[in-house]
Order: C-alpha cells, then sequence, then structure tokens
C-alpha cells in the first residue's frame, strides 16, 4: 500500500510540474518546434547515452573491485542497461539501483554490492556538484537573477558539503555509528570511499570517467537543441544543464520528470534565454533517455541474468 501511495505522489508531482511547466509556455510553439524535428540529432544523442552508459560501467567496475567484487566490463555494460530500463519504469532512479545491487549481490557478496552501487552513487553526485561549483563563476555571469543565484549556491555548495559528511562517517571514533545496523553500513561503506581517496590508481580514472559522464550529459542535451534548431550556445547547456541533472536526481517524481523541465525552464529564464527552447530540450532530453530505457528493457528481456547463478565468482566475504 505505501509503495502504491509513493507511486501515485510521485507520478502527481511529474503530471502537475509538466503542467506548469507547460503552462508557462506557449504550447502552440512548442508544438511546431517538435513537429519539425530533426530525428538525427536525436540519434546522435542516443549514441552519446550509450557511450556513457560504457563509461558509467567502467567506472561501477572499478568501483566494484574496489568493495572486493570484480566485474567483466560486459556485465557491467549489461546490468547498467538493465538498471538504465528499470530507471524509466519504477518511480525513482532507485529502481535501477536497487535492481543492479540484485542482480550482483545474486551471484557473489550482497553487501559488497550494496556498497558499490552506493558509493557509486555518491561518487557521481559529488563529482556533478563539484562541476557545478567549479563553473559558477561563468553561470553567475550568465544567470543575474539573485534566486537563481542563490539556488545555485545552495546545490553545488550543499552537495559537497553532504559529501563530506558522508567521508566523515569513516572517522572511528564515532562508536556511536555502531550500536544500530544503517549508520553501520554507511560508516562502513565510507571508509570504502576513504580508502579509495588514497589511492591515486582507482581515484584518477574514477573520477575521469565521471566527468566523461557529465560532459556526455551535456552533449546529449546539445543534440537535442539541434534538433529542433534551438540557438543555444554548449556553454550555457554546460553552465545550465549540470544543476538541472543534479536537481532532477532528487528522487520525487518519475525518472525526474517534471522536475527536469521545471528546473530547465526556470534555468532558460532566470539566463534570459527563451523558455521554451528550455522545455523543449528538457522534453526531448528525457525522450532520448527513454529511449535508451527501451534498449535497456530489450537487454533485461533476452538478457540470462534472471536465471542463471553462475555468471560471477563469489569471492570469500571480509565481514
Amino acid at each position: 500500500m505505501r509503495k502504491a501511495l509513493s507511486l501515485v505522489a510521485k507520478a502527481a508531482v511529474s503530471g502537475l510540474l509538466l503542467y506548469f511547466s507547460l503552462d508557462l509556455v506557449h504550447f502552440e510553439t512548442v508544438r511546431d518546434r517538435l513537429i519539425q524535428i530533426d530525428p538525427r540529432w536525436n540519434v546522435l544523442g542516443l549514441l552519446m547515452l550509450v557511450m556513457q552508459t560504457i563509461a558509467l560501467a567502467m567506472r561501477w567496475e572499478l568501483i566494484l573491485t574496489r568493495c572486493g567484487t570484480p566485474l567483466t566490463l560486459t556485465r557491467s555494460f549489461r546490468y547498467s542497461m538493465i538498471a538504465a530500463f528499470f530507471n524509466q519504469t519504477l518511480p525513482s532512479s532507485v529502481g535501477g539501483d536497487a535492481m543492479r545491487i540484485w542482480l550482483v549481490g545474486k551471484h557473489a557478496n550482497w553487501r559488497a554490492a550494496a556498497y558499490s552501487v552506493f558509493l557509486d552513487r555518491v561518487t557521481g553526485v559529488v563529482t556533478l556538484a563539484g562541476l557545478v561549483v567549479v563553473c559558477l563563476p561563468w553561470t553567475l555571469a550568465v544567470v543575474h537573477d539573485p534566486t537563481g543565484r542563490i539556488a545555485l549556491l545552495i546545490i553545488g555548495f550543499g552537495c559537497i558539503a553532504a559529501g563530506f559528511v558522508f567521508i566523515s562517517l569513516a572517522w572511528k571514533r564515532l562508536h556511536i555509528l555502531q550500536h544500530w545496523a544503517a549508520t553501520r553500513h554507511l560508516a562502513a561503506v565510507a571508509t570504502v570511499a576513504v580508502e579509495l581517496l588514497r589511492t591515486p590508481r582507482a581515484l584518477v580514472p574514477i573520477f575521469g570517467l565521471s566527468i566523461l559522464i557529465n560532459i556526455l550529459t551535456v552533449l546529449v542535451a546539445w543534440c537535442a537543441a539541434h534538433s529542433v534548431n534551438a540557438n543555444v550556445p554548449i556553454l550555457y547547456l554546460l553552465y545550465l544543464m549540470l544543476p538541472v541533472v543534479l536537481i532532477s536526481i532528487v528522487p520525487i517524481s518519475i525518472a525526474g520528470w517534471g522536475v527536469r523541465e521545471g528546473a530547465m525552464v526556470a534555468a532558460f529564464t532566470y539566463a534570459g534565454l527563451p523558455q521554451s527552447d528550455g522545455l523543449i530540450i528538457s522534453l526531448l532530453f528525457g525522450a532520448i533517455y527513454l529511449a535508451l530505457g527501451v534498449g535497456g528493457g530489450v537487454v533485461w528481456i533476452f538478457s540470462s541474468d534472471r536465471t542463471d547463478r553462475t555468471a560471477v565468482s563469489p569471492l570469500p566475504s571480509h565481514d
């Protein structure tokens, strides 16, 4: 019952935010622009997403190794594609993460599987927030509205501060964290994160891949803009798209729909760009991700992972 209510609530949030976003622009303008879409650019955007998924799989593979459960790149890519499908069909991206944990955990160490996915998610969010902060001098030169500037500062520095709080959980003197299972596991995964930070051989490729992943996100938005001849410089998309993606990660809607569109319209408004362009780019951006999710669904249908229990050799547990 609780899950059903959560789904209804998130669907309502997506629906309401999409309605308000459409209400801010001329619907006829959006419709006419979408009719004249050039699908070739969206196909290019989809190829960018496939490349991004490969980069995501490579990063996750490195983190899995650090957690004691190595996985081949082919299998991590397949699991990442399947996760993309569940990200689009379940109420939030947490569904895709849960699927990744299940796919790895049924063959190996469940704890290592959960730690790797959690650490992969934290790495992605913190790197994204770091890029938002690095771009702030240029973003603030584009966004002149005080509200928009304050929002950018809160979003960027807030996520980085949360990352530092997470790392601090590895401090050995915080004995109180050992009293509860949830905090005990958080402290354990934070310890893995600290070990990773102390290992440049693993840290450099992981964060390098994280930066590449975010660059590909911007390129997908750039392809979406070109498909409808939206005159938006790619640097503007870099400055505006990354904060929007950071906001849409918040699991209050279905696959970020509605939240992303509302944030994109607001970002374009603050930057003095046409609101309709922001909405159209966001809708196409989401549609391209949806297409990737469909591809992930095909992978899931034809995958043997639902029954195969010998794909990953479990390593000895270090519990």
